[in-house]
Order: structure tokens, then sequence, then C-alpha cells
């Protein structure tokens, strides 16, 4: 795929703070990119970089080949930017603050009222056209700043914390309308520190602490290379001691490590191992398990998880 957006060795110096150090990554078209890290990582200051709104002090960051540097309203046209605190006018309905905006983008009059109510039902907030502003929840402010955004066909979304402050509804609903978006074909990019969100939907990650780029790849290549074996959970009948269960477990082919769970709940031992394995391997695990007569009944494999390579990745430092 091709690369719509460059960033190169990006830096920004505030005084003697550096909010961002030496900052590259490339964004291909169509991805959907997450941007995690704990607040004051650098995220907000890297997007705003990329947007235009700060220039770097080192480093170059282009859009479609466009520099932020060099030609700056050529990136603005590209560009759709969502901050995590946008401002809104109270006094104005949905479809007013809507046709507003695209006023602002020189879009005609005869072209606006459609565009607008196509977003409106893009975003599904069709009923609400006439209300105000101001009456509208958090989650329905997002969808109405996520359809502002929309407004001049942009290639490339830019979304600061766009689930910021969202009930869990709320916060779902976002999640499936940037997937819906996506499909449109656009590239969007956003930063989160709700790692659960990043993980739902990105096709790729970059993980920032204190202004550095950490990590960077897709959650099975960034959970490979932080913790490179297969986890399996097994779940047991009671039938066997806990010792019973980790001497025979432990002198199974590829088990590097077994933990069972203390205490037995509802008749059950929960035990969790580190596995080398392949598939097929892992399918030798279980039936090796049925024929010494273990008495199995739940078996799988532990999920790739975000968490646990955020924290194995990032050291806490607090910038």
């Amino acid at each position: 795929m091709t690369a719509i957006v460059e960033v190169r060795e990006l830096t920004k110096v505030f005084g003697g703070f550096t909010a961002v150090d030496n900052l590259s990554l490339s964004i291909e078209q169509g991805e959907i990119f997450g941007l995690v890290g704990p607040n004051g990582a650098g995220k907000t200051t890297s997007m705003r970089m990329i947007v235009t709104l700060l220039r770097p002090d080192h480093g170059e960051i282009t859009v479609c080949g466009h520099s932020v540097k060099q030609t700056p309203d050529e990136v603005r046209r590209l560009i759709g930017y969502m901050p995590d605190a946008f401002g809104v006018y109270d006094e104005m309905s949905v479809v007013e603050y809507l046709d507003f905006f695209g006023a602002c983008y020189h879009l005609p009059p005869s072209r606006r009222a459609g565009l607008i109510e196509d977003l409106l039902e893009l975003v599904e907030l069709g009923h609400r056209r006439f209300d105000m502003v101001t009456v509208l929840s958090r989650g329905l402010k997002q969808r109405l700043g996520l359809a502002r955004v929309l407004l001049h066909d942009p290639q490339v979304l830019v979304l600061d914390e766009p689930a910021s402050g969202l009930d869990p509804r709320a916060r779902v609903e976002i999640r499936e309308l940037l997937l819906e978006v996506s499909r449109l074909g656009k590239t969007i990019i956003f930063s989160s520190h709700i790692l659960a969100d990043v993980a739902e939907i990105c096709s790729r990650v970059g993980i920032v602490e204190a202004g550095v780029l950490v990590a960077l790849g897709g959650l099975d290549q960034l959970s490979e290379l932080n913790t490179p074996h297969r986890q399996i959970r097994i779940v047991l009948l009671d039938r066997l001691t806990p010792a019973e269960v980790e001497t025979v477990m432990a002198s199974l082919p590829g088990i590097l490590a077994v933990r069972v769970q203390e205490g037995r709940q509802n008749g059950k031992i929960s035990v969790e191992a580190d596995f080398s394995g392949d598939d097929a391997q892992v399918q030798a695990l279980l039936a090796s398990l049925v024929q010494r007569g273990f008495p199995v009944v739940h078996f799988s494999e532990s999920t790739r998880d975000l968490e646990k390579v955020f924290m194995r990745t990032t050291r806490g430092i607090v910038s």
C-alpha cells in the first residue's frame, strides 16, 4: 500500500522541554492508525504538527506528498481535524452548524444541503437536525464533530481522543462509526489512552512515551515481539490436585511454564500455560491432556492483549 502520511525525525521543544523527540513513522492509505500513550506523552503535540497547527522544530511531515512546512494550505485541504475539545456554537441548530462550516469550506449553497443530509445520515443525527447544539450529549457532539470534519471530503482524518469522556455505549458507537468512515476509503489517525478502543479497530498502533515512539506495528506483531510464546488457558474439573496438574503439564512438549490458580471455584481448576508450539502442536497438546485423563471443560488461547503490550513496552515515565 501507499504511504499517505510520512513523519520523519519529528521534534518539538517548548522551552527546555522536549514534547516530541525524533519521531518517525509512515501511515498507509486506508489505515486506521492508533497513537497510544499516557497523558503528556506527546500525542496531541504530534497531531497538531501533522495538521499544521504547530510548526516542527526539526524534521518533516508530508501528507500526500505535500509538506506541512512548505505547502500547509494544501495539507489543510487534505485533512479533517477533530481536537479533543472542539468549539461548538450553542445558539445554532445541528443543520445550521454544519451549514456554517460548509460555507467556511467554500462549498456552494446548492451542494451543501444534500451533503449535510448525507452526513447526518452517516453519523445517525438526522432525527436531531433541528435541535440546538447546546442540548446534545457529549457523544452526539462527537458525532456532529465527525460530520463537520467530513464536510470538505478530506482524505485523512486526524482525531484527538474521539472517545474521551464518553459512556460505554457511546464509545462503542463511535468505534463503529469510525469503521464505517474507513470503509468510505478515508485514512484515520486517532489518539487514545483507552487501549480497548485502539485494539478493537486499529490496523497498526504506535506507542509513545515521553515524546518517544517506543513501539510500532500491528497488535499481533507487537504481542509476538513482547510475548514470543503463546498463552493457553485451561479449565479442569477438580478430579486432580493442583500439584498433579502442574507436574504432568510441565512434562509435556512445548510447555514453558505452568500456573495453577490458587483455590478452587465451582469445582474447577484454572490453569495458564506458556506454550512454544504452532497450531498443530496446540491441537496435539489438547489431545494429550484428554488422553492422559485430564477432565478438560475449557481450552483456549489467550487473545493478543494491547494492555499487556503497553505495560511491557513502556516504563511509566511521566513528562
